[in-house]
Protein backbone atom coordinates (compact mmCIF):
# COMPACT_ATOMS: atom_id res chain seq x y z
CA UNK A 1 0.00 0.00 0.00
CA UNK A 2 1.27 3.47 -0.87
CA UNK A 3 -0.34 6.45 0.97
CA UNK A 4 0.00 10.00 -0.58
CA UNK A 5 -1.21 12.97 1.24
CA UNK A 6 -1.51 16.23 -1.37
CA UNK A 7 -3.02 19.51 -0.86
CA UNK A 8 -5.83 20.08 -3.12
CA UNK A 9 -5.70 22.31 -6.12
CA UNK A 10 -8.33 23.52 -8.40
CA UNK A 11 -7.57 20.80 -10.64
CA UNK A 12 -8.67 18.28 -7.95
CA UNK A 13 -11.90 19.42 -7.50
CA UNK A 14 -13.41 16.59 -9.66
CA UNK A 15 -11.54 14.12 -7.94
CA UNK A 16 -12.15 15.12 -4.52
CA UNK A 17 -15.97 16.07 -4.70
CA UNK A 18 -16.92 12.63 -4.85
CA UNK A 19 -15.43 11.75 -1.78
CA UNK A 20 -17.27 15.10 -0.22
CA UNK A 21 -20.53 14.16 -1.63
CA UNK A 22 -20.05 10.66 0.19
CA UNK A 23 -19.01 12.65 3.65
CA UNK A 24 -22.17 14.85 3.19
CA UNK A 25 -24.46 11.23 2.81
CA UNK A 26 -22.62 9.91 5.57
CA UNK A 27 -23.98 12.86 8.05
CA UNK A 28 -27.37 12.43 6.41
CA UNK A 29 -27.99 14.89 3.59
CA UNK A 30 -29.01 14.39 0.46
CA UNK A 31 -26.79 13.40 -2.55
CA UNK A 32 -25.72 16.46 -4.43
CA UNK A 33 -22.45 16.10 -6.85
CA UNK A 34 -23.11 19.86 -8.29
CA UNK A 35 -23.03 21.67 -5.10
CA UNK A 36 -20.43 19.67 -3.73
CA UNK A 37 -18.53 20.13 -6.50
CA UNK A 38 -19.48 24.03 -6.44
CA UNK A 39 -18.87 24.02 -2.55
CA UNK A 40 -15.04 22.98 -2.88
CA UNK A 41 -14.46 25.04 -6.16
CA UNK A 42 -15.65 28.25 -4.14
CA UNK A 43 -13.60 27.40 -0.48
CA UNK A 44 -10.62 26.52 -3.04
CA UNK A 45 -11.21 29.92 -5.58
CA UNK A 46 -11.56 32.28 -2.27
CA UNK A 47 -8.57 30.50 -0.41
CA UNK A 48 -11.68 30.16 2.39
CA UNK A 49 -10.31 26.62 3.30
CA UNK A 50 -7.42 23.99 2.58
CA UNK A 51 -8.11 20.97 1.66
CA UNK A 52 -5.97 17.96 1.88
CA UNK A 53 -6.70 14.52 -0.07
CA UNK A 54 -5.33 11.13 0.17
CA UNK A 55 -4.42 8.77 -2.10
CA UNK A 56 -3.80 4.47 -2.02
CA UNK A 57 -1.99 3.39 -4.95
CA UNK A 58 -3.10 6.46 -6.69
CA UNK A 59 -7.02 6.23 -6.22
CA UNK A 60 -8.49 9.32 -4.23
CA UNK A 61 -9.75 7.88 -0.56
CA UNK A 62 -9.89 10.21 1.93
CA UNK A 63 -9.73 13.86 2.54
CA UNK A 64 -9.56 16.30 5.78
CA UNK A 65 -10.69 20.11 5.08
CA UNK A 66 -9.48 23.02 7.25
CA UNK A 67 -11.13 26.81 7.86
CA UNK A 68 -8.83 29.54 9.19
CA UNK A 69 -10.15 30.90 12.29
CA UNK A 70 -8.10 33.36 14.53
CA UNK A 71 -7.11 33.49 18.59
CA UNK A 72 -7.83 36.77 20.27
CA UNK A 73 -6.22 35.47 23.33
CA UNK A 74 -2.88 34.45 21.67
CA UNK A 75 -3.25 37.26 18.90
CA UNK A 76 -2.47 34.10 16.48
CA UNK A 77 -4.22 31.85 13.27
CA UNK A 78 -5.91 28.45 14.24
CA UNK A 79 -7.45 26.16 12.41
CA UNK A 80 -10.96 24.56 12.25
CA UNK A 81 -10.67 20.99 11.08
CA UNK A 82 -14.74 20.60 10.33
CA UNK A 83 -14.22 18.03 7.73
CA UNK A 84 -12.47 14.56 7.50
CA UNK A 85 -13.70 11.50 5.39
CA UNK A 86 -12.34 7.99 4.56
CA UNK A 87 -14.14 6.22 1.94
CA UNK A 88 -15.17 2.80 3.59
CA UNK A 89 -13.40 0.54 1.72
CA UNK A 90 -10.03 2.24 3.23
CA UNK A 91 -10.51 2.40 7.33
CA UNK A 92 -8.45 1.00 9.07
CA UNK A 93 -5.82 1.64 7.50
CA UNK A 94 -4.25 4.61 9.09
CA UNK A 95 -5.73 7.35 6.75
CA UNK A 96 -7.20 9.42 9.15
CA UNK A 97 -4.49 9.20 11.36
CA UNK A 98 -2.44 10.34 8.75
CA UNK A 99 -4.44 13.31 7.50
CA UNK A 100 -4.54 14.63 11.22
CA UNK A 101 -1.10 14.20 11.14
CA UNK A 102 -0.76 16.59 7.86
CA UNK A 103 -2.67 18.92 9.27
CA UNK A 104 -0.87 19.60 12.74
CA UNK A 105 1.65 19.59 10.45
CA UNK A 106 0.60 22.69 8.57
CA UNK A 107 -1.07 24.18 11.62
CA UNK A 108 2.76 24.26 12.58
CA UNK A 109 3.91 25.29 8.99
CA UNK A 110 1.81 28.06 9.11
CA UNK A 111 2.35 29.51 12.46
CA UNK A 112 -1.56 28.18 14.11
CA UNK A 113 -1.85 28.58 17.64
CA UNK A 114 -4.21 25.61 17.38
CA UNK A 115 -6.10 23.03 15.62
CA UNK A 116 -9.85 22.77 16.67
CA UNK A 117 -11.76 18.87 15.51
CA UNK A 118 -15.08 19.63 15.34
CA UNK A 119 -17.89 16.99 14.68
CA UNK A 120 -21.06 15.62 14.82
CA UNK A 121 -22.39 14.73 17.91
CA UNK A 122 -23.80 11.25 18.13
CA UNK A 123 -25.13 9.47 21.39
Amino acid sequence: MVLQIKQASIDDINIVAPLFNAYRIFYNQASDMAGATNFLYERIVKNQSTLFIAFINGEAVGFTQLYPIFSSVSLRPALLLNDLYIAERARKLGIATALLNKAKEFGKQNNAGWLLLETAFDI
